[in-house]
């Protein structure tokens, strides 16, 4: 298992002490140190099942400097796919966290207690 965090983000602090807690066995990956390529993030939204702009922190100042609120000039659509995840590996504070992907393939942005059940072990 591996978890993408943000150390000062308190989402991911909490997701970090339910899987200590639950004692999955997992690896930690400091994103904004360690990005993910765009080949990764396919991957990951793969996994998920959504789309880059479903991931992205459109709140953040980078967002607010590239327009990604504007739909005109972002739209959410196949053909602005590529355009998104290219932004999101070039940028990686906009990615969503914690993502936690699981061995069994089951992957999950974990801010919910019930995003985080999906991943824990079973006791």
């Amino acid at each position: 298992m591996e978890i993408w965090i943000n150390p000062r983000c308190s989402k991911c602090r909490v997701a970090v002490g339910a899987l200590d807690e639950a004692g999955a066995e997992y690896t930690v990956r400091r994103y904004l140190e360690e990005p993910p390529t765009e080949a990764e993030l396919e991957e990951v939204l793969g996994r998920l099942g959504l789309e880059p702009w479903d991931i992205t922190r459109t709140d953040e100042e980078v967002a607010r400097e590239l327009g990604m609120k504007d739909r005109q000039a972002w739209p959410r659509e196949e053909t602005a796919r590529g355009r998104w995840i290219a932004a999101l590996a070039e940028h990686p504070v906009l990615i969503q966290r914690p993502i936690i992907t699981a061995d069994d393939g089951t992957t999950v942005v974990g801010r919910t207690e019930e995003a985080l059940a999906q991943v824990l072990p079973k006791q």
